[in-house]
């Protein structure tokens, strides 16, 4: 069942990234970052209510349960971690090809798996590590692909902007590891998803002295369905994380294959380039997660 919850979280995912770059062209990233988080933050807050007064009981899966001050400054620890991730990822997708940006995201698990081998002592079978080397070299492709379409990645702002928010998402995965083991799984994803609605006033309110200079904020209906995708598709990660037989790595690694989704969508939504070595790519992603999918 982790698996299932996994993928489609994954799915989601995919879609979350498809979202944000519409969002994110000719626009400003900062307030299109603070509509998503206070987006996320609202939906949770309707759901940690209807725990307080009782609409939704304890046999709920969406119940919130009343929380210590130390589970609160752990949750606001991880909404830092997150929100300054998702400030260099979105930077990076307002400059760069979504179908750059994704792939490189995908590597995330490589740095997750090392801090799992270390931290949680996590071992995996031999078809599991077939399917992350197939993954991690196939990641390694995308990311020649880009110099084709002139793209630095050694002096590339946006490149380094994307490569800090995939460290700290691992950072992040690690750190849910330890959460989930050991405090509620709704109230994790609730408080943290506050939080970063909370923490998301920091940058905008060093913005808006600037807000008159180009790129513009321009409000889009969309924007907001950021949020919503992104809460949904936590909601089943996190679920997946919270089982005891789930592997971090392995769950981190299906969340990743997002880059289907995302470069497809990209490629014909976008109309971006090059595509015929990102795709080759692509199909190594696909088998790696197939293979890792069997394995497990």
């Amino acid at each position: 069942m982790w698996l299932l919850f996994a993928l489609l979280s994954s799915a989601l995912l995919g879609c979350y990234d498809i979202l944000k770059k519409a969002s994110l062209r000719g626009n400003a990233f900062i307030p299109v970052l603070f509509v998503a988080t206070a987006t996320g933050a609202a939906l949770f807050s309707v759901v940690l209510m209807l725990s307080r007064f009782e609409v939704v009981t304890e046999d709920n899966l969406f119940y919130v349960p009343e929380i210590t001050a130390h589970e609160h400054l752990l949750y606001f620890i991880k909404a830092m971690i997150v929100g300054s991730s998702w400030i260099f990822a979105y930077k990076a997708l307002s400059q760069l090809p979504i179908t750059i940006v994704a792939p490189i995201r995908s590597t995330g698990p490589v740095w997750t798996i090392a801090g799992a081998f270390l931290i949680y002592g996590e071992r995996f079978n031999g078809w599991q590590w077939l399917g992350f080397a197939v993954v991690i070299f196939s990641s390694y492709l995308f990311a020649k692909a880009g110099k084709k379409e002139g793209i630095n990645f050694k002096s590339n702002h946006a490149i380094w902007a994307i490569v800090t928010a995939t460290l700290l998402g691992s950072v992040s995965s690690l750190f849910d590891k330890y959460l989930l083991a050991h405090y509620d799984r709704m109230a994790v994803q609730t408080w943290y998803s506050i939080y970063m609605g909370i923490f998301m006033l920091i940058p905008l309110a060093f913005w808006l002295p600037k807000r008159t200079v180009p790129p513009l904020f321009n409000w889009r209906i969309i924007i907001p369905m950021i949020g919503i995708t992104l809460s949904v598709a936590d909601f089943m990660y996190f679920y997946a994380l919270s089982r005891p037989e789930a592997l971090l790595g392995v769950v981190s690694v299906i969340r990743r294959s997002s880059v289907v989704l995302a470069f497809l969508l990209g490629a014909a939504i976008f109309h971006e380039h090059n595509l015929k070595s990102k795709g080759i790519a692509l199909a190594g992603i696909i088998i790696g997660v197939c293979v890792l999918v069997l394995g497990s």
